[in-house]
């Protein structure tokens, strides 16, 4: 058990230490509370249970088992390591118990997890003497194992993908299976937002579609972090109403939980210490204590990064250490990802950086410590981080360490806003016509498309139908619409990005293998010429980026530096789909042209991040048509900012933008990333001093459709960041974005107070 006082007290006699702390949060013990099914479990399952060392059951468990075995559609929304696992694997195993012909079909957001599951319902059901088969059906089974699980699996572990890829489109060998199919189980429920959300949504309905084909009507079981809408986010995701389980009956240990915040590094306050630097120190002085920590960072780049410097760190005084500690992320191959979970959880690893693939409830058993390096985005993400460590009743540790943003150091001011605020709401928009111009024809091509499936496939359906038949993959005749084209359509669709298409990145020092496919969406930012790209602690740097073939090369270096792009965007008014009047203002809600354009990248040098040059780049714009939020500023506040003479009111408005965007996830559980903006005084389609706020997606997932339904809240949210940040004329803390392709020029503090007062005002 980690002790928590003595490691805080060794942290503050280190050099380093300059009062980063800046809260300690006691996160109190709670005490199991059972129940009792309303009808026992088999003897068979209960003697299994017991083997495994379970007795009892908690109070979820039991409510939502009851609630399963009477036929209702459940999700489970309890803490980590509360035993949301048994929610469906018991009365799922109860039905096969009973009726060998049963069949279920879960679903895990990554392979990773799946086969993590797979493995625990190994040790649930060794002692159960019936010959229950069962096994994971994705791109890693052989072929050979594939007929076999098809036709005698009780239960297959699978993923969207492969749902999607592998299962629907060759519904007709699943024929016996899906008619048998019983339960749905959806486990992770809250990763299913955004983009890849909604793409799910599109597929679940599909499945939905299928089953109904064959004569099933499968009853469906989540597991979720606990959210704002669970309700409303499961009936978004499947189409279906589904009954809540809440009440968490699992006990927690003690954790004490840290907000740690680097320092300024110079006098006017304006920017703070790397907080990549900070998280290497902490990670490295957890590891030399033998306190077992995973270091959780925001992107791969990052967890790569600390992972450098944390073996730099330790190369000084304990080169020993070097070996126990890894890093964890997707892109590595499984066999390397399963290596690094098995080790954790041995004990053989002492610290892991990781993105949050390590977030999900993959087993690596009881960690002592977490470090998150910046936020997560959401209250759910930061309690499933924390949540890694101290599982069970044991005391743990988690540290938060502020970046230089709105969002992260609103927390560090306001800690008790972060501990006792609500969760977020999940977003997902299964009604994006973009998205269901992709999966109509997956579904035409499973089965024809009816009048029926409008009802299935929400509003959009009909204006899909007619863009899909102008284009020619959808046929009309005989009251049906089929799939018109030759080929596969579910192979033209990649679920988890919008554009479906991706980049390779080419080794050059190894024959020019591949190292690692990126999104495409993402290329620009990553893969750019010049860009330097981490893969395990080792730098490469980018030589070349061929559009045509979509392929980058990259090379091996030895770079004290490591690269950040720079955007410039352009938007247009499509159409006001909302309107909202307030007391000084309107503010709109619609369809907007956004082109985005990335033009330059910084070389950042390692530990200091200062900036040693800016490289420019000749980029391809990329347009597309998305949901945005925007609102007026109107005259008598410009007035009132240009008649301070030493006021930018242009700056103002940008301030305003970059900081709104920096606080909106706070009110919605998306990432910084997956926002936009645009601030000018006269807008072309306007005529006015306009701010827009817009999806970073084609056709919207809901982010600016739930800010405009939060606009004051996010007006006040704003303020209050802007107006407490200690900084003289604006800061990284408060109104600066490190996207911004104008290198965050004009912006002026005390005009964006100026604007925020006057918009707020009654």
């Amino acid at each position: 058990m980690v002790e928590t006082e003595r490691f805080i007290g060794h942290l503050k006699t280190l050099p380093s230490y300059q009062d980063q702390i800046t809260h300690v949060e006691r996160i109190s013990a709670r005490q199991a509370k059972y129940g009792r099914l309303a009808k026992p479990l088999p003897e068979t399952l209960a003697g299994a249970l017991k083997t495994s060392g379970i007795s009892q059951l908690y109070t979820h468990q039991v409510d939502a088992i009851d609630a399963i075995r009477e036929g209702h559609n459940v999700v489970v929304t309890t803490s980590t390591a509360s035993g949301k696992t048994l929610c469906y694997n018991l009365p799922v195993l109860e039905a096969i118990l009973n009726d060998w012909r049963t069949r279920a079909l879960y679903l895990y957001p990554t392979k990773a997890l799946a086969q993590d599951q797979l493995r625990g319902l190994h040790v649930l059901t060794r002692q159960i003497p019936k010959d229950l088969r069962f096994g994971t059906y994705d791109g890693d089974t052989p072929r050979s194992a594939r007929a076999r699980l098809r036709k005698s699996a009780s239960i297959i572990l699978t993923n969207p993908d492969m749902l999607h890829l592998g299962i629907l489109p060759n519904h007709r060998l699943w024929s016996r299976f899906l008619s048998t199919l019983r339960f749905v189980v959806i486990d992770e429920a809250h990763m299913y937002r955004g983009v890849f959300g909604s793409q799910v949504a599109c597929i679940l309905r599909r499945l939905r579609r299928l089953c109904e084909r064959y004569g099933s009507q499968p009853i469906l079981i989540c597991s979720s972090a606990t959210i704002a809408n669970p309700a409303e986010h499961i009936r978004n995701l499947t189409g279906l109403p589904t009954l809540v389980v809440d009440e968490d009956g699992s006990p927690q240990g003690t954790k004490d939980f840290v907000l740690w915040n680097p320092p300024f590094t110079d006098e006017e306050r304006s920017a703070r210490h790397s907080a990549n630097v900070e998280a290497a120190q902490l990670f490295s002085e957890l590891v030399r204590q033998a306190i077992q920590t995973v270091a959780f960072a925001k992107a791969r780049k990052v967890a790569e990064l600390i992972l450098r410097y944390s073996r730099d760190l330790l190369r000084e005084e304990n080169p020993e250490l070097i070996p126990l500690v890894k890093s964890y992320r997707g892109g590595y191959l499984p066999k390397e990802r399963r290596q690094i979970e098995q080790e954790l959880f041995d004990g053989r690893l002492l610290g892991v950086t990781a993105t949050n693939a390590l977030e999900l409830g993959v087993d690596i058993g009881s960690l002592d410590a977490t470090v998150l390096v910046g936020y997560p985005g959401t209250v759910a993400s930061t309690w499933q981080q924390a949540g890694r460590s101290g599982r069970g009743i044991s005391h743990s540790l988690s540290f938060l360490i502020g970046l230089d943003n709105p969002l992260d150091q609103y927390f560090m001011r306001y800690p008790e806003d972060l501990f006792r605020r609500s969760h977020e709401n999940a977003l997902l928009d299964p009604s994006n016509i973009y998205l269901l111009q992709k999966h109509l024809p997956c579904a035409a091509y499973e089965m024809p498309l009816t009048n029926r499936d409008e009802e299935l496939f929400d509003p959009s359906f009909g204006e899909a139908l007619v863009k899909l038949q102008r284009n020619g993959k959808l046929q009309y005749r005989n009251t049906r619409w089929y799939y018109s084209l030759s080929g596969y359509p579910a192979e033209e669709v990649s679920i988890r990005s919008i554009s479906g298409d991706s980049f390779f990145l080419l080794d050059e020092s190894k024959g020019c293998g591949v190292l690692e496919e990126i999104e495409a969406s993402m290329a620009f930012y990553r893969i750019h010429p010049g860009a330097i790209y981490l893969h395990q602690g080792a730098s490469y740097l980018v030589t070349r980026l061929d559009l045509h073939t979509r392929t980058a090369y990259a090379r091996p270096v030895d770079a004290d530096y490591y690269t950040q792009p720079r955007e410039i965007n352009d938007l247009s008014i499509v159409r006001s789909r909302r309107s909202q009047a307030y007391p000084n203002t309107h503010a709109y809600y619609g369809d907007v042209r956004v082109t985005e354009q990335v033009i330059s990248y910084r070389r950042k040098q390692q530990f200091t991040d200062t900036v040693l040059s800016e490289e420019q780049l000749d980029l391809p714009a990329q347009s597309f048509v998305t949901t945005a939020l925007w609102f007026d500023v109107p005259q008598q506040i410009r007035e009132m900012v240009r008649g301070r003479v030493s006021l930018d009111f242009r700056g103002g408005l940008h301030a305003v933008e970059h900081a709104t965007i920096g606080i909106l996830p706070l009110l919605a559980m998306c990432d910084r990333q997956d926002i936009g903006g645009l601030s000018t005084p006269h807008h072309a389609d306007t005529g006015k001093p306009q701010i827009f706020i817009y999806d970073g997606f084609p056709g919207g997932v809901g982010i600016a459709e739930k800010a405009f339904e939060l606009l004051l809240e996010l007006w006040e949210a704003t303020r209050r960041a802007i107006a407490e940040c200690p900084c003289a004329a604006g800061c990284p803390s408060c109104t600066h974005s490190p996207k911004c392709g104008n290198n965050n020029q004009p912006l002026d503090k005390e005009a964006a107070l100026l604007i925020l007062h006057g918009l707020l005002a009654r």
